[in-house]
């Protein structure tokens, strides 16, 4: 056989020349192969957002856990008061902060957008206010935890060590103030690697000062809620730490007296969400 006529036989088909069957199983693998691409694309750029998110609330929860883990090794009844601190107070106040600050996600969302970026700072300080007289609004929640839990029928002496394990949460619950407003700022300009390493280091740090506080020095109770407090407060320092110091030059430019602008609808928005959250 010549040379030619091996090449001749050699030749891939080209869809013209294939049967009607033929080709429309070949145009069949191509689409079936694209669309499984795009699938994998699109995975993987979503995994590279929601992925560093999920690890940061984890980490969050397991500074709770954590902590409730510590307090059982001091007995049952430290282990009562702070779980009840921790899911009554303590949660009714979290789920209503963080629904409260969820607002940003579509205010800094629509200026990231828009290429507004100066507003995201104006709308995060804005947070921080709504949120920081919430608290103030909420803090009778954890001055009266003790005759608000016997008035839910929680034993005396569990009530009376969770009410006074609640007052000593009290810097952890003006964390949320500026935590939850940090996170949804951050989030909405995707930079969400960067809370995750902030939570990563705030966990490892509550590990050890756990260990420290209740094992080394024996505070007690009362060294396991300053623990929390302590951690959740090295993650909003890490968050604001990286937002003024570079980390956002064109969404940050500073404190602004506009920020006190416009707050009562920035209430009502806010307050609206806090509401559908909790």
């Amino acid at each position: 056989m010549s040379g030619n006529g091996a090449l001749k036989e050699a030749k891939v088909p080209l869809i013209e020349d294939l049967g009607p069957a033929e080709g429309l199983k070949v145009e069949q693998d191509d689409q079936n192969q694209s669309l499984w691409r795009r699938v994998w694309i699109e995975s993987s750029k979503l995994w590279q957002i929601v992925g560093p998110a999920i690890f940061s609330r984890l980490a969050s929860y397991s500074m709770l856990v954590i902590t409730q883990a510590f307090a059982g090794h001091l007995g049952d009844l430290e282990l009562a008061a702070i779980s009840i601190a921790n899911n009554v107070i303590v949660g009714f106040d979290f789920g209503l902060l963080l629904g409260m600050a969820s607002a940003l996600e579509t205010l800094c969302g629509q200026a990231f957008g828009a290429k507004k970026y100066y507003m995201l700072g104006v709308y995060m300080q804005r947070s921080w206010i709504v949120l920081f007289l919430c608290c103030i609004l909420l803090l009778p929640l954890y001055l009266f935890a003790s005759p608000l839990l016997k008035l839910l029928g929680q034993p005396q002496d569990v009530a009376e060590l969770s009410g006074i394990v609640s007052m000593w949460m009290i810097p952890l619950h003006f964390s949320f103030a500026f935590q939850f407003p940090l996170q949804r700022f951050l989030q909405s300009q995707l930079k969400n690697m960067v809370i995750a390493w902030v939570s990563l280091v705030a966990l490892l740090v509550h590990i050890f000062v756990s260990w420290v506080f209740v094992y080394r020095l024996q505070l007690g109770v009362v060294g396991t809620a300053v623990t929390l407090n302590f951690s959740w407060w090295i993650l909003v320092l890490g968050l604001f730490a990286y937002t003024v110091c570079g980390g956002c030059p064109l969404t940050w430019t500073g404190f602004t007296i506009e920020a006190f602008s416009g707050l009562w609808e920035f209430i009502k928005l806010s307050a609206a969400s806090g509401v559908m959250l909790w």
